[in-house]
């Protein structure tokens, strides 16, 4: 009898209909021990309405039944009420692969993306399952813990009789380890890009950004006269025992294109955090943005006029039905959903970068209803509705196919070529970073 595989991946673009063959093979097993690691799980559980997006830097905020790391995991390990010497040595295994001790005591909301979804992986893996299904498993781990994973998945398939489901975006993270591999064949409902050569496709988005129609309005961003963007000088920020950054000096001058790295944890979503006023630990530290001192009587809203941004964080903050165009639309106003209607100029403001993005398809759709790659294409639209001086990009290709990948990356280089532009982008693959890249600041966890 020829044997059946034990590990399958699931590949496909954006919107080619993974998730819904994967609910669909879900319906038909009915068990409960089948795990499903989805990928908006890497920020958090959606139906947490205490959430908002600068919680996770603002401490004082957070309820004390938060639970910690080590209580969640504890849980988890005596719900399936099997405390084998072999489960033991699991777990101890899992926690030393994935860094988890020094964790432990950590509230969840705290957490990296990165570290979030080492979380969701363990967490996961001591439930016991006997089917796994992990969406975009690689997205948000650095290269030291993907390299892990990749070890750590075929063994446990071999050692604890598991069937694992993959669903990726991309061939490149086609793993080796792979039995069988299914291809998704529904073309996706976003629009063809303007050329299937990337030169041709980087000459068009220049052209398209050349004639970029400009509202007199809120979204009309005239750049800081201060040619220095970003200035800090021995920044420190700590959490309880926890030092996230340590005398930190840097600088962003108007122009650079920043590649910001760093292991899972070492800090790099919390240097930005100050940079967005996001965090209230920036007041007590020597920072300059736009060549105005931090507390000096600038309100956060005269900060975030000049930045567009996207992140993982914000990624979780939007997990609720609103259509594509008004979260775009957001971006406008630099609020997490949309409290007022947006005119009709805007609305075209909108559809222009939309269909520069190949999404102006997905305008009147629920954000919710969008498959993960999708949605990210939305949130970095977002980025860049108002033009702005100043570009955060925290991981923006997460979830990418690679067709869709190679457009944000043309569509970030043409704006960077333009005059008075800066950008500050996170990844952790190398290949994900566009040409224009050239400056590097690399995070050391502390």
């Amino acid at each position: 009898m020829e044997e059946q595989p034990k590990i399958t991946v699931i590949l496909g673009p954006n919107g080619s209909g993974k998730t819904q063959m994967v609910e669909k093979m879900r319906r038909q097993m009915a068990s409960d021990r089948v795990r499903y690691v989805a990928f908006s799980d890497a920020y958090g559980p959606a139906t947490d309405r205490a959430y908002y997006l600068q919680l996770r830097w603002n401490q004082h905020d957070i309820d004390q039944e938060t639970p910690t790391v080590g209580a969640l995991l504890d849980k988890t390990y005596a719900l399936t009420g099997d405390d084998t010497p072999e489960r033991q040595a699991l777990r101890q295994h899992l926690y030393g692969l994935f860094g988890m001790q020094s964790l432990l005591n950590q509230y969840i909301i705290l957490l990296s993306s990165g570290e979030l979804r080492k979380f969701q992986l363990v967490k996961t893996l001591l439930s016991n399952p006997t089917t796994l299904i992990l969406d975009n498993p690689f997205i948000g781990l650095d290269a030291e813990a993907r390299s892990q994973l990749c070890e750590l998945l075929p063994m446990m398939v071999r050692e604890r009789q598991l069937r694992l489901y993959l669903l990726l975006s991309k061939e490149s993270d086609l793993p080796s380890f792979a039995d069988e591999v299914i291809r998704t064949s529904h073309l996706s409902p976003l629009t063809s890009p303007p050329s299937p050569d990337a030169s041709d496709a980087l000459a068009y988005i220049e052209q398209q950004l050349a004639t970029l129609p400009i509202l007199n309005s809120q979204f009309s961003i005239l750049n800081s006269p201060s040619p220095v963007v970003i200035d800090m000088h021995h920044v420190s920020i700590r959490y309880g025992e926890r030092t996230i950054l340590r005398d930190l000096d840097w600088q962003v001058n108007q122009g650079d294109c920043w590649a910001l790295s760093g292991q899972n944890g070492s800090g790099k979503s919390t240097l930005l955090s100050l940079v967005c006023a996001d965090n209230p630990q920036s007041y007590a530290c020597d920072i300059s943005l736009f060549g105005h001192q931090r507390g000096s009587g600038e309100s956060i809203w005269e900060i975030k006029r000049h930045i567009g941004y996207v992140s993982p964080e914000m990624h979780r903050s939007y997990l609720r039905p609103l259509p594509a165009l008004q979260v775009v639309a957001s971006g406008l106003k630099d609020t997490v959903g949309l409290y007022a209607r947006p005119t009709e100029a805007e609305k075209e403001q909108c559809r222009w970068w939309m269909r520069l993005f190949g999404i102006e398809a997905l305008a009147d759709r629920l954000f919710t209803q969008l498959s993960s790659g999708e949605q990210r294409l939305v949130l970095v639209c977002r980025a860049f509705v108002k033009d702005p001086q100043l570009l955060i990009l925290d991981e923006p290709l997460h979830g990418l196919d690679e067709r869709n990948s190679q457009r944000v990356r043309n569509i970030i280089e043409a704006f960077c070529h333009r005059p008075g532009k800066t950008l500050v982008m996170v990844t952790h693959y190398e290949e994900e970073l566009p040409p224009c890249i050239n400056k590097r600041l690399y995070l050391n966890r502390q």
